[in-house]
């Protein structure tokens, strides 16, 4: 395998990682940047293409990183090792792990996604912050979720923070950008039911039947769920809040409502 050595903060290599940093040059690009032992050992374990990968063997945690880079040479990756001042200069994190990749964006539709009988399905509107959608992501992931999709997005989901706090599971299941109203007509064409999370329902969320075909909808914390998801669910619910504070961050909720869904399938 060829390694090209970077040396030079001026390099052009680096120059155009760094631009990468800004979501209008990685949409131009088409590209998302993969930063973190585990993230790009996700990105190859579920079968991502790698285009580059930019590694510092003085920021190694491990002794596996090696076979990491070798994985990614021999899925035709270019290889780039750069020195600590140069990796530094491309690095999101604090404490660089030395492993950066760059594989293509990924761009499912609705009509390519495909789910079983009764499936379980995360539906996030206008989520704002990267990390929640991340965190959002590898809960979906550990609750074996179908497919989760983003309505109506505020954040990008090829924000590299995505996939930081996603810990790499951005790659591990379908990921779906649409809007509400296309969200809405292809859940109904597939009866598969709605259930929405808000603080002012009735019911709370253990009291409904999660073993069905079903897609849980959820909304930021500061304004919750628009009023066409509110006034189009099959069912709201609420998660019990006992103390002061009305509401939980949208990925913890995420996980509660997850968690009781798997719960009554696996009783099931």
């Amino acid at each position: 395998m060829r390694i090209t050595p970077i040396i030079s903060l001026q390099n052009p290599r680096l120059k155009d990682l760094v631009r990468l940093q800004k979501r209008p040059y990685r949409d131009e690009r088409g590209v998302i940047v993969v930063e973190g032992y585990r993230e790009v050992k996700r990105m190859l374990d579920n079968h991502r293409k790698p285009l580059a990968l930019f590694f510092a063997p003085s920021f190694y945690q491990g002794e596996n990183e090696p076979e990491l880079v070798r994985r990614c040479g021999e899925a035709g990756a270019e290889l780039f090792e750069c020195t600590s001042d140069a990796f530094l200069k491309v690095a999101y994190r604090d404490r660089p792990e030395g492993l950066i990749a760059l594989t293509p964006q990924l761009h499912t539709t609705l009509n390519e996604l495909e789910v079983p009988e009764q499936p379980l399905l995360v539906v996030a509107e206008a989520i704002e912050k990267p990390g929640n959608l991340g965190s959002l992501l590898r809960s979906a992931d550990a609750a074996g979720v179908h497919a989760v999709i983003v309505c109506d997005r505020c954040t990008d989901i090829h924000n590299p923070n995505v996939v930081r706090s996603s810990i790499g599971t951005l790659f591990s299941l379908p990921v779906v950008e649409a809007t509400s109203d296309e969200t809405l007509a292809w859940l109904r064409a597939r009866h598969i039911r709605t259930l929405a999370a808000t603080p002012h329902a009735e019911r709370e969320y253990t009291e409904c039947d999660m073993k069905q075909g079903i897609a849980l909808v959820v909304g930021t914390e500061k304004f919750g769920l628009s009023d066409r998801w509110m006034n189009q669910a099959d069912e709201c619910v609420r998660i019990p809040m006992l103390g002061q504070i009305d509401s939980l961050n949208v990925a913890a909720a995420t996980t509660l409502l997850l968690y009781e869904a798997v719960r009554q399938r696996r009783a099931k």
